[in-house]
């Protein structure tokens, strides 16, 4: 298969592909997370994977708007432990390093360690390992990465500091998203949902006992503006259920109490 991933080999987004369908997929790499609906809906790739939110940062916001604007379909979710270490070219320690570039994600996840080390300028960039990577095919000596192992040993680059995140349980949430209809799901166990209220009192309310009632659990809830409608907002939601009708019966319930409903993927609930 042909994946699409936001960064390129030895980033996180490499490390979920090659565990959710094997190592021996092809990679199409991505320095931006706007490129991949394209790829998707004209079908250059199979899928994209796409990190959704981080159990320490929270939800990447944009990725909902891509996925829902560009109608694509999410048919699967993996959780990945993000552990973050910081590498350099080989043969320094960290007196010698005078700046270090990475993902802003990154660096906000590893905040603590770096303030014990003042004398490192902190510099945004737009992947970890295609810093990494720079790095190793410029030589650049004073200058250190945050990246996973797997990049420092694609990059010949020492790890000075392993899993350096401010919180060791730190995991990131990525979805898989295909063209609909390319893959359904057999026996799908979560939901994804986008839905806008209708403007009344209690209207969320309302939406929260469907779900109750019909025994179907909402694991996430994220609201996100409505562009062209000041002060409106839609409700980005995943539902989690055992009994698929059930979970049926409860969307058919909740599209009456709201303006409108979509469905962005079915899917099976990763642990």
């Amino acid at each position: 298969m042909k994946i699409a991933i936001q960064g390129i080999k030895g980033s996180f987004h490499h490390i979920v592909a090659e565990n959710y369908f094997g190592e021996d997929v092809e990679l199409m790499e991505c320095m931006t997370f706007s490129e991949m609906p394209d790829l998707v809906l004209n079908e250059s790739v199979d899928a994209a994977v796409m990190a959704i939110e981080n159990s320490i940062a929270g939800a990447i916001l944009p990725n909902y708007a891509l996925i829902d604007e560009a109608d694509l379909e999410v048919s699967g979710e993996y959780y990945l432990p993000i552990h973050q270490n910081f590498m350099a070219l080989k043969g320094q320690g960290m007196k010698d390093i005078q700046a270090v570039y990475s993902h802003p994600m990154a660096l906000l996840q590893c905040r603590k360690f770096l303030r014990d080390y003042p004398h490192i300028t902190l510099i945004e960039d737009k992947d970890t390992a295609e810093v990494a990577k720079r790095i190793h095919d410029n030589s650049l000596k004073g200058i250190g990465a945050i990246a996973s192992v797997l990049a420092a040993e694609i990059y010949d680059l020492e790890i000075l500091a392993p899993e350096i995140q401010t919180i060791k349980d730190n995991h990131t949430r990525f979805v898989i998203v295909q063209k609909k209809g390319n893959s359904p799901v057999q026996h799908p166990t979560k939901a994804s949902l986008k839905f806008v209220l209708k403007d009344k009192s209690g209207s969320l309310g309302e939406v929260l006992m469907e779900l109750a009632k019909h025994k179907v659990n909402l694991s996430k809830i994220q609201s996100l503006p409505i562009i062209d409608k000041p002060w409106e907002y839609a409700f980005f939601a995943d539902l989690v259920f055992d009994d698929f009708q059930e979970y049926k019966n409860a969307l058919q319930d909740i599209k009456a109490k709201v303006s409108s409903c979509k469905v962005l993927g079915e899917y099976k609930k990763n642990k």
